[in-house]
């Protein structure tokens, strides 16, 4: 194995957001949805749909969702942002061991210390290969930080009511999607797909760069929060019981079907917790795999990719994270749960 060239010689650029300076309607689309989530709490909103009891129990469980999981949301946002703009780039790679083989298990596990959501961590890992950590290194940290940092597991301790089986199992089998993806890729991984963006020096000073990063991150995750909460409330209230008795009767297409759920909803690692406890139609292996999937790959994680390290790259990547994800998920998920 190659030995990691980690840091470069050359001064922060400061944290990277990519597409900072295109129009974006997640900002407008996250504060109508809040607000829209909010006013049905109003008691001249009950009344006006308290003769449908179908639509009330979806506003229950949609405002319910959203609500209990927006304080992890702010928390998880204020810290990622605050790791991208205060931590230097190179300071997890003057920590890590020479050897990429050791690097890798290591990187992972600074997630755990390093908090962050997938909005940070994608362009923070792009920030370590820019100074020359072995991309290998690099990527075990951008998939372990959103799954397993002390926010993301008080998260989901306080979605399934202090299970604290859920928690361990979501920790170990993130860990190991992160540790498994990075040696993989350290064997087989093409390199020579990343195309590295040129990165972009922000002005202002610290605390400018870490409200304006914070803000960007929550209402860019705030948007996806709310159309999971949207579309997990419409799954519980809408769909026949009898069908998802049938799809959770079967393990099998209950994982595949949460997996290919959390591909498309992501949900933000902070609150994902909250989604999965509320769909308990699906066995808990299914729910694992849920919560294991969304911080590795989804559809928001993907354009993030390509932004970062280049279509070619993201195209490769997000299949080999998908299949190591849901196999390990439902491996870890029959053993602990």
């Amino acid at each position: 194995m190659s030995s990691v060239s980690d840091v470069g010689s050359s001064g922060d650029p400061g944290p990277h957001r990519p597409g900072a300076g295109r129009p974006s309607l997640a900002p407008a689309f996250a504060i109508a949805a809040l607000i829209l989530a909010l006013s049905f709490t109003r008691p001249w909103w009950q009344e006006l749909f308290a003769t449908r009891q179908g639509v009330a129990a979806w506003f229950t469980v949609f405002v319910s969702l959203s609500l209990q999981a927006l304080p992890f949301l702010v928390l998880g946002t204020v810290l990622s942002s605050a790791i991208a703009v205060l931590v230097p780039a190179d300071a997890l790679s003057r920590l890590l061991p020479r050897r990429s083989a050791a690097a890798v298990p290591v990187a992972g596990l600074a997630g755990v210390v390093l908090p962050g959501c997938e909005c940070a961590s994608v362009p923070i890992a792009g920030s370590l290969v820019d100074r020359g950590l072995k991309p290998a290194v690099a990527f075990a940290f951008l998939l372990a930080a959103p799954a397993i940092n002390p926010i993301v597991l008080v998260s989901t301790a306080v979605a399934f009511n202090g299970d604290l089986r859920v928690v361990l199992a979501r920790f170990v089998a993130s860990l190991l999607i992160s540790v498994i993806v990075g040696w993989i890729w350290l064997r087989l991984g093409r390199d020579d797909l990343i195309r590295m963006p040129r990165r972009h020096v922000h002005g202002g000073s610290r605390l400018a760069q870490l409200v304006a990063a914070a803000r960007h991150d929550f209402l860019h995750a705030g948007g996806y929060l709310v159309l999971g909460a949207a579309i997990a409330a419409t799954v519980n209230v809408a769909l026949p019981t009898s069908w998802l008795t049938a799809l959770g009767s079967k393990l099998v297409v209950a994982v595949l079907v949460l997996a290919v759920f959390a591909v498309v909803v992501a949900v933000c690692s902070e609150a994902d917790a909250f989604v999965a406890a509320s769909l308990n139609a699906f066995p808990a292996t299914a729910q694992l795999v849920f919560m294991c999937v969304g911080p590795a790959v989804d559809v928001k994680l993907f354009s993030m990719q390509v932004g970062t390290f280049g279509r070619r790259f993201a195209v490769v990547f997000a299949p080999l994270t998908l299949g190591v994800a849901i196999v390990v998920a439902s491996i870890v998920g029959t053993v602990l749960l």
